[in-house]
């Protein structure tokens, strides 16, 4: 067991780690907190020292496309239709629906797993039994979850100390809650702001196994635990970088562009009054008489000269462009401006630019594919207890095909095409049927439908009737009518 002043170690150094601290980076980009909300402006003054010029306008804004890339890439991983934990037994399949497919929270955790992963490197999951007595699972923000190991080199984790704030008393001090976790049981700690930490009276017992129920007609409480720390793991590649690491530059010096071409039109909104010989006291006297009376007195050397500033828009324009065309290149996203000009929705154009981003997809995907299977190890056992069977790992598959947005008219026409074809296919078949006869003839006309010949053949017309009719008949029977 850890004591208090090794939770508080472990937790403190683990902050300070610099791959916890560009995770937080990624998290506030993600969340569209980029570093130009901290951008200053300065000058040197007179005296030769540094000062803040808070006279010029410094207008900060945020570009959140990493969000945006995010997003592609999590709804591109989960775009395919139907189930993605496959099984070719029935009953086992009824079973993984109701875990995984059809099971909406964790569609949603999902979701929110693998956003996270690609937003900060990694992500968790862990496991605990819902209300029907079904083990569920659940994401773990990454940033509060630190892995204890009795040695460096060990792959496994000897503890796992999660921490999270749950809330913020009346003096805006922070209740965190803390939970170490091993492979039997958790201990819960809280504090409040950064005071001591101490056992969290709220639980009781505590520490408590990972399941804790009661039998049907029985008082006594019952316990179990998973084996292991129900913890699991999703990382974004073998270094568990953040998708934001190739692009976080190209995204600051896009913001540094738009705030500059903003800071320029709002500092030069106005002229410049050039004045010889002004007959007045003043300059604030100048510029009312410019702005009420739309003139002002001059001596009979004096004039005025109205001056105006160029703002370079045109480069900073280019710049963007080029930055944004970039960002989409590198953070392997879909650029979809791209896809707005007619002339670009043909499908072979799409499947184009989404080339990137199936690669940046297909890079995460034998790390997901690991993952659910630590899933699918607790939820095989689960089933196999409750249902007295022997499933195994080989008996699931997993489906993360992809789908990607394409020209309706475009797929109609291939649609058609292709029916058109099979058409033309069937009726030389029917054309033939008198030197193919029955049998062969009936084969062919199967094939051509997809249909499984040795499922049909018992119900096929009797081999005396007429090829032709019979023929005509299968395709009738078969599926004729879906050509």
């Amino acid at each position: 067991m850890l004591s208090i002043n090794e939770i508080r170690k472990f937790i403190e150094a683990d902050a300070q780690s610099d791959r916890k601290r560009f995770a937080r980076t990624g998290l506030r980009y993600f969340e569209g907190d980029h570093d130009i909300r901290g951008y200053r402006i300065f000058f040197i003054n007179g005296e030769g020292k540094l000062q803040e010029d808070r006279t010029k306008s410094n207008i900060k804004i945020s570009h959140p496309f990493f969000r945006l890339l995010v997003d592609q890439q999590t709804q591109y991983m989960l775009s395919g239709h139907g189930g993605f934990v496959k099984s070719d037994i029935p009953e086992l399949q009824t079973e993984l629906d109701a875990y995984f497919n059809d099971n909406e929270s964790f569609r949603a955790e999902l979701n929110g797993l693998i956003s996270g992963t690609v937003a900060k490197g990694w992500e968790y999951m862990y496991a605990y039994k819902d209300e029907n007595d079904r083990t569920a699972f659940q994401v773990a923000d990454s940033i509060g979850v630190v892995e204890v190991r009795e040695k460096e080199t060990d792959d496994g984790c000897a503890y796992v100390i999660r921490w999270f704030i749950d809330r913020f008393d009346k003096d805006n001090k922070a209740i965190k809650r803390i939970q170490v976790w091993d492979r039997e049981q958790t201990w819960f700690y809280c504090q409040e702001g950064e005071g001591a930490i101490v056992p969290d009276d709220s639980l009781s017992p505590n520490p408590r196994p990972h399941i804790l129920y009661r039998k049907d007609g029985d008082e006594g409480t019952y316990y179990d635990d998973y084996g292991m720390i129900p913890f699991f793991r999703l990382d974004n590649g073998r270094k568990r970088f953040s998708g934001l690491k190739p692009i976080k530059a190209l995204i600051d010096d896009y913001d540094l562009m738009n705030a500059g071409l903003s800071n320029n039109i709002q500092d030069t909104n106005e002229a410049l009054y050039v004045v010889k010989g002004f007959q007045g006291d003043n300059l604030d006297e100048l510029m009312l008489n410019v702005k009420t009376k739309k003139h002002i007195g001059v001596d009979e050397d004096g004039g005025i000269d109205i001056k105006t500033v160029d703002i370079p828009v045109e480069a900073r324009k280019t710049k963007m462009e080029v930055d944004e065309k970039n960002i989409f290149r590198f953070g392997q996203g879909v650029n979809t401006e791209a896809l707005k000009d007619t002339s670009a929705t043909v499908s072979i154009a799409i499947k184009s630019a989404y080339a990137n981003l199936d690669l940046k997809c297909d890079g995460l995907l034998p790390f997901l594919l690991q993952f659910m299977r630590k899933l699918l190890k607790l939820v095989l056992k689960e089933i196999n207890d409750a249902m007295g069977t022997d499933y195994e790992q080989k008996d699931v598959y997993f489906d993360f095909s992809r789908e990607i947005i394409t020209n309706a008219q475009e797929n109609a026409q291939i649609d058609l095409t292709k029916a058109q074809e099979q058409q033309t296919k069937i009726t030389t078949l029917l054309n033939t049927a008198s030197l193919l006869g029955q049998e062969l003839t009936a084969q062919l006309v199967c094939e051509a439908l997809d249909l499984d010949y040795d499922d049909l053949k018992d119900k096929l017309p009797k081999a005396e009737e007429d090829p032709t009719a019979a023929a005509l008949a299968a395709l009738d029977k078969f599926g004729g009518d879906a050509v």
